[in-house]
């Protein structure tokens, strides 16, 4: 009966399915046009959403690169203070006309001590604003680079070389210096070139630490293995450097004329232009952005161009110190001190006139914890121009007194401008600056007076004007917010406060070196840090607030400490924790922890590991063997000996990471052949950079790793040769590594070599198959895997 019903049954479906599907293409056919464009509609949308985020990326990105470049140029800047202090000061008191001023010409002029000195000193200052492009060559590229600053250093100062002498070949060939426009050759460093500026040590700096961060790690065929790594860098920038010397021969007049129309436009733009500069220099602070705008205008001629003393000047704090060291000069070039004198009002007098606000706005109860912030951060505002802690105070809290302290620095440099006054500066416009040249070179050669009585004016309107607006919107400044600690802001907070990092959005990486961070009792306990094969290696202040327990709660399956160092093992992957970490140290919190109820007894730093619940690897071991004996062993793989020596158990090693299998279990082989050769057949995995480790996979898939000698690490490569690179496929008995025995047995703590199995499953057990002397290819031990 059952079996009849079926067809029937199926029948049925099939003509309800079919009068489905007719209601169906019904309803569509009722259905508005639109209906239809839905999915396109849907498409457009998505595709929309999908180019404007990638416009976001591509705007951070751009973003990012800006702000990097705008730090980079700090450590070349940094040197302008005291290369100003030296010129400044040597240029004044070997000024005759201003000895003769003030009454010093007897004691202090020519033929005396003091003034050989002087002499000297000016010498010494003017040397580095002679030198600034290879200056800003090497400082931008150590900036950018990402890591190896030092070579990037170096191999900016060869490409720097190179590019203007192959500059002055061309000049050379194409009929000297004769041939060329009046004003486009210079001498760069004794070098016949063209007159590129910092423009020339920024195009270094920019471009050698792009083929740095390209290449520091390149791996060239064995037969070029030497000249890989960071050695190739300065050999790529030199042969790409050769290039741009050859084009810029060509490239440069045509630049060099666009800035100096877009200089002659900046000139004739008048106080409007000044004031506009101004704004934008205070609006580009709180993004880093700043130094990317006014160095052009400071070391280029797109701030101006002037001959002085039969040299053609480019760059407006170019042109004020080369005035500054020529004593016919009578005053000082206004077209050149309208982009650093509207600093002085603002930094000598504003700043703290809103300081004062702050405070006297502030609860009566937190007054006196703000005046110590406030005047600290006003006298710093005062005496050396650095307006950090005040202006980002601003940008955190109130963001309109910043929007308005921007329009009043732009009328601070165009009042300075219209009143003539012809004081310029090292680094910023603080007292120091003001007095060494400004109130020292003399009224009649600066105007300086008019400083001091615009900044009065500022100092009040600062005072009154912030002083009502933080009163009339209860804005949030030092001392005015119950739930809040008195404290000044700083670049810091802003970012974190525009990135949304309260620590949510940290990256895994982040979390965890965060995590190892405080492990080791945080920043400011952290001396070093290093890695070999399989550990990290760090040396710390304390070790007592070294947290072993938070440590191995990153994946780390031991702590084994000597002293103050302390050494976590990760394995294989240690070199990216290392790398890791190293960046995040950079932005981390100054800050020190102390072990969370976890105390370095007597045991961890006798080099026992214990683990988290109190047991020790030994323990561990020893349940393990228990359970396996219990069991039956359904396959066995045998491992050999990857070099001719002394074979022993693991547990034999002088180090009591391998020796407590915190890496894996193995055997161990003190070498009496100088050649390595592989154990299996298998794959190279990696050959750690210091040529003392390789990690080996087998074809039978066991991960080893041969780590040869002891502490081997810190000969850095000294006694190795490898024969084999990363993802080569090689044969049992192929060499792989060579040792010069002589220099490690001399050199190294122990020549005893680990061959460890990284990855045991739980249900895998090594046993020792030779011990004592044992041949290169013979089986060391055995891999027993139980059911």
């Amino acid at each position: 009966m059952f079996m009849r019903l079926v067809p029937l049954f199926l029948l049925l479906s099939v003509q309800r399915m079919r009068l489905e599907a007719c209601f169906f293409v019904k309803t569509i056919k009722r259905m508005p046009d639109c209906f239809y464009r839905l999915p396109q509609i849907f498409i457009n949308i998505h595709t929309r959403k999908f180019i404007t985020k990638r416009r976001t990326i591509m705007k951070d990105k751009i973003f990012g690169v800006l702000q990097r470049v705008g730090r980079s140029f700090m450590l070349p800047i940094a040197i302008l203070p005291v290369a100003g202090l030296l010129l400044g000061f040597g240029g004044s008191f070997t000024n005759e006309t201003m000895l003769e001023t003030y009454g010093l010409l007897n004691v202090m002029g020519p033929g005396t001590i003091p003034y050989a000195i002087f002499q000297v000193m000016s010498e010494a200052g003017n040397i580095v604003f002679a030198n600034l492009p290879i200056i800003f060559a090497m400082g931008v590229a150590i900036g950018m680079a990402k890591k190896e600053k030092e070579v990037a250093a170096l191999s900016a100062a060869i490409a720097f070389f190179i590019m203007h002498a192959s500059i002055s070949a061309m000049i050379t060939i194409n009929g000297g210096t004769e041939n060329m426009l009046e004003g486009a050759t210079t001498s760069v460093v004794g070098i016949t070139s063209l007159q590129m500026g910092v423009f020339g040590g920024i195009i270094v700096g920019l471009g050698v630490s792009s083929l740095h961060n390209r290449f520091y790690k390149i791996e060239l065929p064995q037969v070029l293995s030497f000249f890989g790594g960071t050695r190739f860098v300065p050999i790529i920038s030199s042969l790409v450097y050769t290039g741009v010397g050859i084009l810029m021969f060509f490239i440069w007049p045509v630049i060099q004329t666009g800035i100096y129309a877009l200089g002659d436009l900046v000139l004739n733009s008048g106080y409007a232009g000044t004031w506009v500069y101004g704004f934008l220099e205070r609006l580009l602070l709180p993004f880093g952005l700043h130094h990317v705008f006014y160095l052009p205008f400071w070391q280029t001629a797109l701030g101006g161009t002037m001959e002085v003393g039969g040299t053609l000047i480019e760059g407006a704090q170019n042109i004020f110190f080369a005035q500054l060291a020529d004593p016919t000069v009578e005053h000082f070039a206004v077209s050149a001190t309208r982009f650093m004198s509207g600093k002085f009002p603002l930094m000598i007098f504003g700043l703290p006139g809103a300081a004062l606000a702050m405070y006297r706005t502030a609860k009566p109860e937190k007054k006196k914890a703000v005046a110590g912030l406030l005047l600290s951060a006003a006298l710093t505002s005062m005496l050396t121009g650095i307006t950090e802690p005040l202006e980002f105070t601003f940008i955190f809290v109130a963001p309109m007194l910043y929007g308005i302290h921007c329009v009043f620095a732009g009328l601070a440099y165009m009042l300075m401008h219209l009143f003539n006054v012809g004081v310029g500066m090292t680094f910023s416009g603080g007292l120091i600056d003001m007095f060494l040249f400004g109130i020292l070179q003399g009224n009649a050669k600066t105007n300086w007076i008019w400083i001091v009585i615009v900044g009065i004016g500022y100092f009040i309107v600062y005072y009154l004007l912030f002083g009502f607006l933080i009163k009339r919107f209860d804005l949030k400044t030092p001392g005015r917010d119950d739930g809040e600690e008195v404290k000044l802001y700083r670049r810091s907070d802003v970012e974190a406060r525009k990135n949304g990092d309260n620590g949510s959005e940290a990256s895994s990486e982040d979390a965890l070196s965060q995590t190892i961070c405080q492990g080791l009792g945080g920043k400011k306990n952290i001396s070093d840090v290093d890695c070999c094969a399989t550990r990290l290696r760090c040396t710390v202040h304390k070790a007592e607030r070294v947290d072993d327990a938070l440590l191995k709660s990153t994946g780390a399956s031991g702590v084994v400490h000597k002293g103050n160092g302390v050494q976590i093992i990760y394995g294989p992957r240690v070199s990216v924790i290392k790398s890791n970490l190293e960046d995040y140290l950079e932005t981390a919190p100054d800050e020190e922890f102390t072990a969370g109820g976890n105390d370095v007894d007597a045991t961890a730093h006798a080099g026992v590991d214990t683990n988290v619940d109190g047991g020790t690897n030994a323990g561990v071991a020893e349940n393990a063997n228990t359970s396996s004996a219990e069991a039956t062993v359904v396959e066995t793989i045998v491992i050999s000996s990857p070099i001719t020596g002394l074979a022993a158990d693991l547990s034999t090693t002088p180090d009591e990471a391998f020796a407590g299998k915190m890496m894996g279990d193995g055997a161990v082989v003190t070498p009496e052949d100088s050649v390595v050769r592989a154990p299996e057949d298998g794959e190279v995995c990696f050959v750690f950079e210091t040529k003392h480790a390789i990690g080996f996979l087998t074809d039978s898939g066991v991960s080893l790793l041969i780590h040869m000698g002891i502490d081997t690490v810190a000969l850095n490569g000294e006694g190795f040769e490898v024969f084999v690179e990363n993802g080569q496929k090689v044969k049992k008995g192929e060499p792989l590594l060579g040792l010069n025995l002589d220099y490690l047995k001399e050199n190294a703590p122990s020549l005893a070599s680990p061959v460890l199995c990284t990855e045991l499953e739980d249900n895998q057990k090594v046993r020792l198959l030779k011990d004592g002397q044992i041949k290169a290819g013979e089986a060391l031990f055995a891999i027993d895997i139980y059911e």
